[in-house]
Protein backbone atom coordinates (compact mmCIF):
# COMPACT_ATOMS: atom_id res chain seq x y z
CA UNK A 1 0.00 0.00 0.00
CA UNK A 2 2.85 2.45 0.77
CA UNK A 3 4.27 2.33 -2.74
CA UNK A 4 0.94 3.22 -4.38
CA UNK A 5 0.57 6.96 -5.14
CA UNK A 6 -2.12 8.57 -3.01
CA UNK A 7 -4.23 9.70 -5.93
CA UNK A 8 -4.71 6.19 -7.39
CA UNK A 9 -7.47 4.95 -5.09
CA UNK A 10 -9.56 8.17 -5.16
CA UNK A 11 -9.33 8.25 -8.96
CA UNK A 12 -10.41 4.59 -9.17
CA UNK A 13 -13.33 5.11 -6.79
CA UNK A 14 -14.58 8.28 -8.51
CA UNK A 15 -14.18 6.80 -12.00
CA UNK A 16 -15.99 3.61 -10.96
CA UNK A 17 -18.87 5.59 -9.47
CA UNK A 18 -19.16 7.76 -12.58
CA UNK A 19 -18.85 4.85 -15.02
CA UNK A 20 -21.38 2.60 -13.30
CA UNK A 21 -23.88 5.46 -13.06
CA UNK A 22 -25.06 4.15 -16.44
CA UNK A 23 -26.73 1.32 -14.55
CA UNK A 24 -29.61 3.46 -13.30
CA UNK A 25 -29.91 6.11 -16.02
CA UNK A 26 -33.28 4.92 -17.37
CA UNK A 27 -34.69 3.49 -14.14
CA UNK A 28 -34.35 6.89 -12.53
CA UNK A 29 -36.62 8.54 -15.09
CA UNK A 30 -39.16 5.73 -15.46
CA UNK A 31 -41.83 7.38 -13.28
CA UNK A 32 -41.75 10.41 -15.61
CA UNK A 33 -41.89 8.21 -18.71
CA UNK A 34 -44.76 6.19 -17.25
CA UNK A 35 -46.75 9.35 -16.62
CA UNK A 36 -45.89 10.88 -20.00
CA UNK A 37 -46.23 7.77 -22.19
CA UNK A 38 -48.63 5.62 -20.19
CA UNK A 39 -46.21 2.69 -19.81
CA UNK A 40 -47.15 -0.07 -17.34
CA UNK A 41 -45.06 -0.92 -14.29
CA UNK A 42 -43.87 -4.12 -15.98
CA UNK A 43 -41.79 -1.98 -18.36
CA UNK A 44 -39.41 -1.19 -15.48
CA UNK A 45 -38.72 -4.89 -14.92
CA UNK A 46 -38.27 -5.53 -18.64
CA UNK A 47 -35.74 -2.71 -19.03
CA UNK A 48 -33.86 -3.78 -15.90
CA UNK A 49 -33.68 -7.37 -17.16
CA UNK A 50 -32.49 -6.15 -20.58
CA UNK A 51 -29.56 -4.36 -18.97
CA UNK A 52 -28.73 -7.33 -16.74
CA UNK A 53 -28.82 -9.69 -19.74
CA UNK A 54 -26.55 -7.32 -21.64
CA UNK A 55 -24.13 -7.34 -18.74
CA UNK A 56 -24.13 -11.14 -18.66
CA UNK A 57 -23.51 -11.31 -22.42
CA UNK A 58 -20.74 -8.73 -22.12
CA UNK A 59 -18.99 -10.46 -19.24
CA UNK A 60 -19.10 -13.78 -21.08
CA UNK A 61 -17.54 -12.25 -24.19
CA UNK A 62 -14.96 -10.29 -22.19
CA UNK A 63 -14.02 -13.37 -20.15
CA UNK A 64 -13.82 -15.89 -23.00
CA UNK A 65 -11.80 -13.49 -25.15
CA UNK A 66 -9.70 -12.41 -22.13
CA UNK A 67 -10.24 -8.76 -23.07
CA UNK A 68 -9.19 -7.37 -19.69
CA UNK A 69 -6.04 -9.50 -19.68
CA UNK A 70 -4.96 -9.18 -23.32
CA UNK A 71 -5.42 -5.40 -23.63
CA UNK A 72 -4.50 -2.49 -21.32
CA UNK A 73 -7.32 -2.30 -18.72
CA UNK A 74 -7.26 1.51 -18.69
CA UNK A 75 -7.97 1.56 -22.43
CA UNK A 76 -10.74 -1.03 -22.08
CA UNK A 77 -12.34 1.01 -19.28
CA UNK A 78 -12.18 4.21 -21.34
CA UNK A 79 -13.64 2.69 -24.51
CA UNK A 80 -16.47 1.02 -22.61
CA UNK A 81 -17.28 4.16 -20.60
CA UNK A 82 -17.50 6.22 -23.79
CA UNK A 83 -19.53 3.52 -25.57
CA UNK A 84 -21.90 3.17 -22.61
CA UNK A 85 -22.36 6.94 -22.52
CA UNK A 86 -23.15 6.93 -26.25
CA UNK A 87 -25.73 4.17 -25.68
CA UNK A 88 -27.40 6.26 -23.00
CA UNK A 89 -27.60 9.21 -25.39
CA UNK A 90 -29.13 6.80 -27.92
CA UNK A 91 -31.65 5.70 -25.30
CA UNK A 92 -32.55 9.35 -24.67
CA UNK A 93 -32.95 9.97 -28.42
CA UNK A 94 -35.28 6.98 -28.99
CA UNK A 95 -36.83 6.85 -25.52
CA UNK A 96 -40.41 6.72 -26.83
CA UNK A 97 -39.73 3.53 -28.79
CA UNK A 98 -39.78 0.68 -26.27
CA UNK A 99 -38.06 -1.80 -28.57
CA UNK A 100 -35.24 0.63 -29.35
CA UNK A 101 -34.94 1.55 -25.68
CA UNK A 102 -34.70 -2.15 -24.77
CA UNK A 103 -31.89 -2.61 -27.32
CA UNK A 104 -30.00 0.42 -26.02
CA UNK A 105 -30.24 -0.83 -22.43
CA UNK A 106 -29.00 -4.28 -23.46
CA UNK A 107 -26.02 -2.69 -25.21
CA UNK A 108 -25.35 -0.45 -22.21
CA UNK A 109 -25.22 -3.55 -20.02
CA UNK A 110 -22.78 -5.14 -22.46
CA UNK A 111 -20.34 -2.24 -22.12
CA UNK A 112 -20.71 -2.14 -18.34
CA UNK A 113 -18.80 -5.45 -18.46
CA UNK A 114 -15.78 -3.35 -19.40
CA UNK A 115 -16.25 -0.97 -16.48
CA UNK A 116 -17.20 -2.78 -13.26
CA UNK A 117 -15.03 -5.95 -13.49
CA UNK A 118 -12.21 -4.10 -15.26
CA UNK A 119 -12.13 -1.55 -12.45
CA UNK A 120 -11.55 -4.44 -10.03
CA UNK A 121 -8.80 -5.78 -12.30
CA UNK A 122 -7.04 -2.40 -12.19
CA UNK A 123 -7.36 -2.32 -8.39
CA UNK A 124 -5.87 -5.82 -8.16
CA UNK A 125 -2.90 -4.66 -10.25
CA UNK A 126 -2.15 -1.68 -8.05
CA UNK A 127 -2.98 -3.04 -4.61
CA UNK A 128 -1.06 -6.27 -4.17
CA UNK A 129 -1.52 -5.66 -0.43
CA UNK A 130 -4.66 -4.24 1.13
CA UNK A 131 -6.79 -5.34 -1.83
CA UNK A 132 -9.82 -5.99 0.37
CA UNK A 133 -9.80 -2.38 1.61
CA UNK A 134 -9.34 -1.00 -1.90
CA UNK A 135 -12.16 -3.11 -3.34
CA UNK A 136 -14.34 -2.15 -0.37
CA UNK A 137 -14.19 1.49 -1.43
CA UNK A 138 -14.43 0.63 -5.11
CA UNK A 139 -17.54 -1.53 -4.83
CA UNK A 140 -18.94 0.83 -2.21
CA UNK A 141 -18.94 3.47 -4.95
CA UNK A 142 -20.85 1.07 -7.21
CA UNK A 143 -23.41 0.33 -4.48
CA UNK A 144 -23.94 4.02 -3.75
CA UNK A 145 -24.27 4.78 -7.44
CA UNK A 146 -26.85 2.05 -7.97
CA UNK A 147 -28.85 3.16 -4.94
CA UNK A 148 -28.82 6.72 -6.23
CA UNK A 149 -31.59 5.78 -8.66
CA UNK A 150 -33.99 6.18 -5.76
CA UNK A 151 -32.52 9.57 -4.83
CA UNK A 152 -32.92 10.68 -8.43
CA UNK A 153 -36.54 9.57 -8.35
CA UNK A 154 -37.05 11.71 -5.27
CA UNK A 155 -35.52 14.67 -7.12
CA UNK A 156 -37.49 13.94 -10.27
CA UNK A 157 -39.99 16.72 -9.63
CA UNK A 158 -37.26 19.36 -9.92
CA UNK A 159 -35.02 17.84 -12.62
CA UNK A 160 -36.49 17.10 -16.08
CA UNK A 161 -35.85 13.53 -17.25
CA UNK A 162 -33.79 14.48 -20.37
CA UNK A 163 -31.38 16.37 -18.10
CA UNK A 164 -30.97 13.32 -15.87
CA UNK A 165 -30.27 10.92 -18.75
CA UNK A 166 -27.83 13.20 -20.56
CA UNK A 167 -26.18 14.12 -17.27
CA UNK A 168 -25.53 10.47 -16.47
CA UNK A 169 -24.08 9.92 -19.96
CA UNK A 170 -21.72 12.87 -19.52
CA UNK A 171 -20.70 11.64 -16.07
CA UNK A 172 -19.84 8.15 -17.37
CA UNK A 173 -17.74 9.57 -20.21
CA UNK A 174 -15.92 11.85 -17.76
CA UNK A 175 -15.22 8.86 -15.51
CA UNK A 176 -13.56 6.97 -18.34
CA UNK A 177 -11.43 9.97 -19.30
CA UNK A 178 -10.47 10.60 -15.67
CA UNK A 179 -9.22 7.05 -15.14
CA UNK A 180 -7.34 6.93 -18.44
CA UNK A 181 -5.48 10.23 -18.10
CA UNK A 182 -5.04 10.47 -14.31
CA UNK A 183 -3.53 7.00 -13.86
CA UNK A 184 -0.49 5.35 -15.36
CA UNK A 185 0.28 1.66 -15.55
CA UNK A 186 0.99 -0.11 -12.23
CA UNK A 187 4.66 -0.58 -11.35
CA UNK A 188 4.40 -4.36 -11.31
CA UNK A 189 2.08 -4.96 -14.25
CA UNK A 190 1.92 -8.62 -15.29
CA UNK A 191 2.76 -9.51 -18.87
CA UNK A 192 -0.42 -9.92 -20.89
CA UNK A 193 -1.17 -13.39 -22.30
CA UNK A 194 -0.89 -13.82 -26.05
CA UNK A 195 -3.53 -16.53 -26.45
CA UNK A 196 -7.11 -16.56 -25.29
CA UNK A 197 -6.35 -19.09 -22.53
CA UNK A 198 -9.92 -20.33 -22.27
CA UNK A 199 -8.75 -23.41 -20.39
CA UNK A 200 -7.18 -21.21 -17.72
CA UNK A 201 -10.68 -20.19 -16.61
CA UNK A 202 -11.08 -23.72 -15.25
CA UNK A 203 -9.14 -22.46 -12.22
CA UNK A 204 -12.55 -21.39 -10.87
CA UNK A 205 -13.34 -25.06 -10.30
CA UNK A 206 -9.95 -26.79 -10.03
CA UNK A 207 -8.35 -24.51 -7.44
CA UNK A 208 -9.95 -25.11 -4.03
CA UNK A 209 -9.36 -21.55 -2.78
CA UNK A 210 -10.75 -19.88 -5.89
CA UNK A 211 -13.69 -22.29 -5.94
CA UNK A 212 -14.49 -21.45 -2.32
CA UNK A 213 -14.69 -17.68 -2.87
CA UNK A 214 -16.49 -18.02 -6.22
CA UNK A 215 -19.20 -20.28 -4.82
CA UNK A 216 -19.55 -17.99 -1.81
CA UNK A 217 -20.08 -15.08 -4.21
CA UNK A 218 -22.76 -17.02 -6.08
CA UNK A 219 -24.68 -17.54 -2.84
CA UNK A 220 -24.38 -13.81 -2.14
CA UNK A 221 -25.76 -12.98 -5.60
CA UNK A 222 -28.86 -15.14 -5.04
CA UNK A 223 -29.84 -12.69 -2.31
CA UNK A 224 -28.38 -9.29 -3.27
CA UNK A 225 -30.30 -8.01 -6.29
CA UNK A 226 -33.56 -9.68 -5.31
CA UNK A 227 -33.34 -7.89 -1.98
CA UNK A 228 -32.80 -4.62 -3.88
CA UNK A 229 -35.93 -5.27 -5.94
CA UNK A 230 -38.02 -6.20 -2.90
CA UNK A 231 -36.95 -3.34 -0.59
CA UNK A 232 -39.23 -0.74 -2.26
CA UNK A 233 -42.12 -3.22 -1.95
CA UNK A 234 -41.33 -3.73 1.73
CA UNK A 235 -41.13 0.02 2.35
CA UNK A 236 -44.39 0.53 0.41
CA UNK A 237 -46.21 -1.23 3.26
CA UNK A 238 -45.50 1.86 5.38
CA UNK A 239 -44.39 4.71 3.10
CA UNK A 240 -45.24 6.22 -0.25
CA UNK A 241 -44.06 8.88 -2.69
CA UNK A 242 -40.89 10.84 -2.03
CA UNK A 243 -40.52 9.43 1.50
CA UNK A 244 -40.40 5.91 0.06
CA UNK A 245 -37.75 6.89 -2.51
CA UNK A 246 -35.49 8.52 0.06
CA UNK A 247 -35.90 5.57 2.43
CA UNK A 248 -34.98 3.11 -0.34
CA UNK A 249 -31.89 5.18 -1.15
CA UNK A 250 -30.78 5.15 2.50
CA UNK A 251 -31.34 1.40 2.93
CA UNK A 252 -29.60 0.35 -0.28
CA UNK A 253 -26.93 3.05 -0.11
CA UNK A 254 -26.02 1.81 3.38
CA UNK A 255 -24.29 -1.05 1.58
CA UNK A 256 -21.42 1.39 0.93
CA UNK A 257 -20.82 1.42 4.69
CA UNK A 258 -20.60 -2.37 4.71
CA UNK A 259 -18.18 -2.34 1.78
CA UNK A 260 -15.86 0.37 3.11
CA UNK A 261 -16.05 -0.71 6.75
CA UNK A 262 -15.64 -4.36 5.84
CA UNK A 263 -12.55 -3.51 3.79
CA UNK A 264 -11.01 -1.72 6.76
CA UNK A 265 -11.71 -4.63 9.12
CA UNK A 266 -10.45 -7.17 6.55
CA UNK A 267 -6.96 -5.69 6.82
CA UNK A 268 -6.88 -6.89 10.42
CA UNK A 269 -9.21 -9.89 10.49
CA UNK A 270 -9.02 -11.28 6.95
CA UNK A 271 -11.37 -11.12 3.98
CA UNK A 272 -12.93 -14.56 4.53
CA UNK A 273 -13.95 -13.70 8.09
CA UNK A 274 -15.47 -10.37 7.07
CA UNK A 275 -17.34 -11.94 4.15
CA UNK A 276 -18.58 -14.80 6.33
CA UNK A 277 -19.86 -12.56 9.13
CA UNK A 278 -21.68 -10.21 6.77
CA UNK A 279 -23.15 -13.10 4.78
CA UNK A 280 -24.41 -14.70 8.01
CA UNK A 281 -25.97 -11.43 9.22
CA UNK A 282 -27.74 -10.78 5.94
CA UNK A 283 -29.03 -14.36 5.96
CA UNK A 284 -30.41 -13.82 9.47
CA UNK A 285 -32.12 -10.66 8.23
CA UNK A 286 -33.87 -12.78 5.59
CA UNK A 287 -35.04 -15.28 8.19
CA UNK A 288 -36.24 -12.53 10.53
CA UNK A 289 -38.29 -10.86 7.79
CA UNK A 290 -41.69 -12.38 8.66
CA UNK A 291 -41.53 -10.92 12.18
CA UNK A 292 -39.71 -7.62 11.56
CA UNK A 293 -41.89 -6.54 8.65
CA UNK A 294 -44.63 -5.93 11.20
CA UNK A 295 -42.40 -4.69 14.04
CA UNK A 296 -42.56 -1.18 15.54
CA UNK A 297 -41.02 1.50 13.34
CA UNK A 298 -37.60 1.79 15.11
CA UNK A 299 -37.04 -1.98 14.94
CA UNK A 300 -38.30 -2.10 11.36
CA UNK A 301 -35.84 0.64 10.31
CA UNK A 302 -32.93 -0.95 12.19
CA UNK A 303 -33.62 -4.28 10.47
CA UNK A 304 -33.62 -2.79 6.99
CA UNK A 305 -30.48 -0.73 7.67
CA UNK A 306 -28.59 -3.77 8.97
CA UNK A 307 -29.76 -5.77 5.97
CA UNK A 308 -28.75 -3.00 3.57
CA UNK A 309 -25.27 -2.78 5.11
CA UNK A 310 -24.54 -6.52 5.17
CA UNK A 311 -26.20 -7.68 1.95
CA UNK A 312 -23.65 -5.68 -0.07
CA UNK A 313 -20.71 -5.49 2.32
CA UNK A 314 -19.40 -8.99 1.65
CA UNK A 315 -19.10 -8.51 -2.13
CA UNK A 316 -15.67 -6.76 -2.14
CA UNK A 317 -14.17 -9.45 0.05
CA UNK A 318 -15.32 -12.25 -2.24
CA UNK A 319 -13.72 -10.41 -5.16
CA UNK A 320 -10.55 -9.78 -3.14
CA UNK A 321 -10.27 -13.48 -2.23
CA UNK A 322 -10.80 -14.53 -5.84
CA UNK A 323 -8.28 -12.00 -7.18
CA UNK A 324 -5.71 -12.90 -4.53
CA UNK A 325 -5.82 -16.64 -5.26
CA UNK A 326 -6.09 -16.47 -9.06
CA UNK A 327 -2.94 -16.48 -11.27
CA UNK A 328 -2.21 -12.78 -12.01
CA UNK A 329 -2.22 -13.20 -15.80
CA UNK A 330 -5.88 -14.31 -15.87
CA UNK A 331 -7.35 -12.47 -12.88
CA UNK A 332 -9.34 -10.07 -15.07
CA UNK A 333 -10.99 -12.88 -17.01
CA UNK A 334 -11.79 -14.91 -13.88
CA UNK A 335 -13.37 -11.90 -12.13
CA UNK A 336 -15.37 -11.11 -15.27
CA UNK A 337 -16.66 -14.66 -15.72
CA UNK A 338 -17.52 -14.84 -12.02
CA UNK A 339 -19.57 -11.65 -12.39
CA UNK A 340 -21.32 -13.11 -15.45
CA UNK A 341 -22.43 -16.28 -13.66
CA UNK A 342 -23.34 -14.33 -10.53
CA UNK A 343 -25.60 -11.94 -12.43
CA UNK A 344 -27.25 -14.88 -14.22
CA UNK A 345 -28.07 -16.30 -10.79
CA UNK A 346 -29.44 -12.92 -9.70
CA UNK A 347 -31.79 -12.74 -12.71
CA UNK A 348 -33.13 -16.23 -11.97
CA UNK A 349 -33.68 -15.23 -8.34
CA UNK A 350 -35.37 -11.92 -9.25
CA UNK A 351 -37.74 -13.54 -11.75
CA UNK A 352 -38.65 -16.28 -9.28
CA UNK A 353 -39.35 -14.03 -6.31
CA UNK A 354 -41.15 -11.32 -8.31
CA UNK A 355 -43.47 -13.92 -9.82
CA UNK A 356 -44.12 -15.46 -6.39
CA UNK A 357 -44.80 -12.01 -4.90
CA UNK A 358 -48.01 -11.87 -6.95
CA UNK A 359 -49.30 -14.99 -5.18
CA UNK A 360 -47.75 -14.95 -1.71
CA UNK A 361 -47.16 -12.27 0.93
CA UNK A 362 -43.62 -10.87 1.15
CA UNK A 363 -43.28 -12.07 4.72
CA UNK A 364 -43.60 -15.67 3.51
CA UNK A 365 -41.00 -15.21 0.75
CA UNK A 366 -38.16 -13.41 2.52
CA UNK A 367 -36.84 -16.44 4.48
CA UNK A 368 -36.20 -18.29 1.21
CA UNK A 369 -33.63 -15.67 0.25
CA UNK A 370 -31.49 -17.11 3.05
CA UNK A 371 -30.78 -20.16 0.87
CA UNK A 372 -28.06 -18.15 -0.89
CA UNK A 373 -26.21 -17.01 2.24
CA UNK A 374 -26.46 -20.51 3.73
CA UNK A 375 -24.86 -22.12 0.66
CA UNK A 376 -22.31 -19.30 0.47
CA UNK A 377 -21.24 -19.87 4.09
CA UNK A 378 -20.88 -23.58 3.44
CA UNK A 379 -18.65 -22.89 0.42
CA UNK A 380 -16.56 -20.35 2.33
CA UNK A 381 -15.59 -22.77 5.13
CA UNK A 382 -12.12 -23.71 3.78
CA UNK A 383 -10.98 -20.08 3.51
CA UNK A 384 -12.52 -19.26 6.90
CA UNK A 385 -10.59 -22.12 8.56
CA UNK A 386 -7.39 -21.09 6.77
CA UNK A 387 -7.55 -17.55 8.18
CA UNK A 388 -8.13 -18.85 11.72
CA UNK A 389 -4.83 -20.72 11.76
Amino acid sequence: MREVPRHILPVLVIAQFMGTSLWFAVNAVMPDLQRELGWPTSTVGALTSALQLGFIAGTLVFALLAIADRFPPRRVFLICALAGAACTVGAWWTVRDQNALMAWRFTTGFFLAGIYPVGMKIAAQWFTRGLGAALGLLIGALILGSASAHALRALGDTLPWPTLMLGVAAMAAAGGLLLFFAMGDPPHAVARPVGLQWRALAVMWTDARVRSSVLGYFGHMWELYTMWVLVPLILATRLQGTALSWAAFVVLGAGAIGCAGGGWIAQRRGSARVAGVQLALSGLCCLAGPWLMHAPAPLFCAWLLLWGITVSGDSPQFSALTARNTPPQIVGSVLTLTNSIGFAISIASILLFVSLADRFPLSALLPWLAIGPALGLWALRPLWREERR
